[in-house]
């Protein structure tokens, strides 16, 4: 058996293995692909307001507190931009955000909760397969095998494609799409043009979906970018002082802390408050200089409640190498890093791994179906 040959029965059988989970994972992939444009969109009304001339921003103490009289559940995060018509976001976590009129407290209630509500369902298959709590890890173990299977898949079928002969008649056979063509012979084009076209777009997302799947690939970005290995349960730090559901928020003291945090980065875009739980000496905020796509665009601050003293401040730049690779990591699987542009690739690179997986399972079934039709002869 020649090298091309045992590639080619690995590629297969990896592609019987996993062709139905990268499908799965595809679909939802290519859904999720402009999924912030979308909701930001359908809550157009509520992101912006009218502002009159000479209009001032209520304090942010005082904006808080009458959405906590409105409503006495505690909300878990407030997000406000630097445009003087944008409103300000409370978040009461994925499934719900109501928004303020920063001027006059006008309370503003989403208007895309099913749409919201969707693209969770979307994540939810994208991620476990549509599993419950109780069976995720399972489902985190089969998404994460069909990765490995898919980057397999990714490489073999570059080295499959790679022509013995580099002539213009045998490169535009494997990268254009021939028309008249039906059955297997159009099956076989497409999955070998697409395959060309997306390869190197799904093996960065791929390779960026198994970082994130595995804790072993995770400690390798590390290793290979020279950089220490962080401890096996050590997650990214989260905001401090987040409240729960049970505690009653703490405003006291923000208007100063939110003016030292907006004189912290001139050029911020967006600034993410986490409401201090009870007495809790520290605020924290995430301040993004970009469009929420970019690593390299945000750092933490946080402060101490009475004083109003730097306890820690992490902007980007001041990261290990590997924390870097991994920062970027998260935002090149979406193709967010690369903006509109790639996004764009991404979702294109989603929806040319939906025609590969279903060609691919197209041309694996005819082939079976061809084996038994040689072997019923042979049978009699």
């Amino acid at each position: 058996m020649t090298m091309r040959k045992m590639f080619f029965w690995l590629h297969l059988a990896a592609g019987t293995l996993a062709g139905s989970v990268i499908l799965v994972m595809c679909v939802t992939g290519a859904a999720l692909g402009f999924e912030k444009q979308i909701v930001h969109w359908a809550q157009r009304h509520e992101r912006t307001v009218t502002v009159g001339e000479g209009a001032k921003r209520l304090p942010m103490e005082a904006l808080l507190a009458q959405a906590l009289q409105r409503e006495s559940d505690p909300f878990l995060s407030v997000t406000w931009r630097a445009e003087p018509n944008s409103t300000v976001e409370l978040g009461y976590g994925r499934s719900r955000s109501v928004f303020l009129n920063p001027y006059n407290g006008q309370w503003l209630e989403d208007s895309a909760p099913r749409l919201r509500a969707f693209f969770d369902g979307i994540e939810n298959v994208h991620r476990w397969l549509g599993a419950g709590e109780a069976a995720r890890p399972t489902a985190r173990a089969i998404t994460g095998a069909a990765n490995l299977l898919f980057l397999f898949l990714a490489c073999s079928g570059l080295y499959l494609w790679w022509p013995r002969m580099w002539t213009w008649s045998t490169l535009q056979t494997g990268m254009t799409f021939r028309r008249g063509l039906t059955g297997r012979a159009r099956d076989f084009n497409w999955h070998n043009a697409i395959g060309f076209w997306m390869c190197l777009p799904l093996i960065v997302m791929v390779v960026c979906s198994t970082v994130m799947s595995y804790q072993w690939a995770n400690h390798l970005v590390y290793r290979l970018s020279h950089s220490q290995v962080p401890p096996a349960n050590a997650a990214p730090r989260p905001f401090e002082g987040q409240a729960s559901r049970q505690e009653k928020l703490n405003i006291e003291g923000l208007d100063a802390l939110c003016a030292l945090a907006e004189k912290r980065v001139p050029g911020w875009q967006s600034i993410a408050m986490r409401l201090p739980a009870g007495k809790s000496a520290n605020v924290s905020f995430q301040i993004d200089s970009g469009d929420g796509g970019r690593p390299d665009k945000r750092a933490q601050l946080t402060l101490n409640r009475a004083t109003g003293s730097e306890v820690r401040w992490e902007p980007f730049s001041e990261n290990s190498r590997g924390r870097k690779v991994r920062a970027w990591m998260r935002f090149a699987h979406t193709g967010e890093a690369g903006g509109l542009l790639g996004q764009s690739i991404a979702s294109a690179a989603s929806l040319g791994g939906v025609f590969l997986a279903c060609t691919g399972i197209s041309l694996a079934v005819r082939r079976f179906l061809a084996f038994r039709s040689k072997a019923k002869p042979a049978e009699r």
